[in-house]
């Protein structure tokens, strides 16, 4: 099948090209952010844990269902990040206080430093994203 631009039909060209711009930029910040992470010594999956259990709203921490919901993954799949994460040392898990089935989870105090030195990196990869976006993004 040959390669060909439909005109005259459905959205301006400049649209399909603005939006393979913006989609090959975040996937470039996507791969610039797990090279990020691995140099920090965590995997990429462990970084997104960090970066949820401490974005989240909640000061007695996220549930391992929050987790799923966050990092678009199965409720079980999340369980054995977090396990993982744990054995690495670098999130805690304690019990609700209102509610004994719950697990709510917490960063350890190395796992909060290195997320800080990578968000601060994050934040200014994100400003040069931002400004070389053709959507404004």
């Amino acid at each position: 099948m040959g390669r060909h631009k439909v005109t005259g039909v459905g959205l301006p060209d400049d649209v399909y090209a603005r939006l393979l711009t913006f989609r090959t930029r975040l996937r470039r910040f996507e791969r610039w952010s797990a090279d990020q992470a691995q140099a920090a010594g965590l995997t990429p999956a462990q970084h997104q844990l960090l970066l949820a259990v401490r974005g989240h709203s909640d000061s007695r921490g996220p549930t391992v269902g929050d987790i799923a919901e966050y990092l678009l993954l199965r409720h079980h799949s999340a369980g054995e990040l977090i396990q993982r994460a744990e054995a690495a040392g670098l999130v805690t898990r304690t019990r609700d206080s209102e509610d004994q089935r719950v697990i709510r989870l917490q960063l350890t105090e190395a796992a909060a430093e290195c997320l800080q030195a990578l968000t601060e990196l994050h934040l200014q990869e994100l400003e040069r994203f931002s400004a070389e976006s053709p959507l404004g993004l």
